[in-house]
């Protein structure tokens, strides 16, 4: 049967919850932006990468959801392809998931919204 590890279903449990985080963060911090300061010429800048920063954040979990229905589809087992290119996108967001939560907190240290 087409079934993912458990290790590896925490793995990507734990990814998409932080990934939600990440997304609800990004639109908060967008909101007590705008809603403080208005949409100017200065915080623009700030307002799109927020955006970048939703977007790349669902983007990812979409990645992870269709992969997992894939490997769950597939029977009697997932393609050994499947398997690692979940295991390479699974790698590639845990190294891109620090960042996009720096870059929030950034923008809300430069901005004074902590």
């Amino acid at each position: 049967m087409a079934k993912l590890s458990s290790e590896q279903r925490t793995i990507i449990w734990e990814l998409k919850q932080r990934l939600l985080d990440i997304l609800d963060e990004a639109k908060s911090t967008e909101f007590n932006l705008l809603n403080r300061f208005g949409e100017t010429d200065r915080t623009i800048v700030a307002l799109d990468q927020l955006t970048e920063i939703a977007e790349q954040a669902k983007e990812r979990f979409s990645q992870l959801s269709t992969l997992q229905i894939l490997i769950y589809e597939s029977q009697p087992v997932a393609t050994r392809d499947l398997l690692r290119l979940l295991n390479e996108k699974i790698a590639i967001i845990q190294n891109r998931v620090p960042a996009l939560e720096r870059s929030i907190e950034e923008i809300k240290t430069d901005w004074s919204l902590s």
